[in-house]
């Protein structure tokens, strides 16, 4: 059974895990895109999205609140060029986005010993994936409110036929 079961464990100790994912981190944030098993990934989603959240909002906020979340993300992470990276370049460029960094493409098996692997990639570095989508702000609205409004059609305007033939 799983009772309590948060998160998955890898078949590693906790040391190794979390060395292992601040690697892993570290890699997806200077290449912006990494091959790894479905699980990792997985495990690497929760690990990163948080961070990322992290520096998006320390550039918005004081310079107290962001050397707190600079030296937060530094204790996770333990690479200063990785944590140089993510404060400057992705929470520029993720700055609009209200979540969702990552994502996560299954490639397929592993000839070796038939593992799931996966592409894990942040989203908005993905120029081909974006190119045709116009970006766009999209902002969360609650549903209890009126609905839709009906949108009223302006009547198409009707053509006069002229009659050039006389007869």
């Amino acid at each position: 059974m799983r009772h309590g079961k948060k998160f998955n464990h890898l078949g590693r100790t906790a040391a190794h895990r979390k060395a292992m994912l601040a690697n892993m981190a570290c890699s997806l944030i200077e290449h912006k895109r990494i091959n790894t098993t479905v699980a990792k990934a997985k495990a690497l989603k929760q690990f990163v999205e948080p961070l990322i959240t992290k520096s998006k909002v320390s550039n918005n906020q004081t310079a107290e609140k962001g050397t707190h979340n600079r030296r937060v993300v530094f204790s996770n992470l333990r690479n200063k060029h990785a944590v140089t990276e993510l404060f400057s370049t992705v929470a520029e460029k993720v700055g609009d986005r209200p979540g969702g960094y990552t994502r996560i493409i299954k490639l397929g098996n592993r000839l070796g010993d038939n593992a799931d692997m996966a592409m894990i990639e942040l989203v908005d570095f993905n120029e081909l994936y974006n190119a045709g989508k116009p970006k766009k702000k999209s902002t969360r609205r609650s549903r209890r409110g009126g609905g839709k409004k009906a949108e009223t059609v302006a009547p198409a305007t009707e053509t006069t036929k002229t009659d050039d033939s006389e007869e």
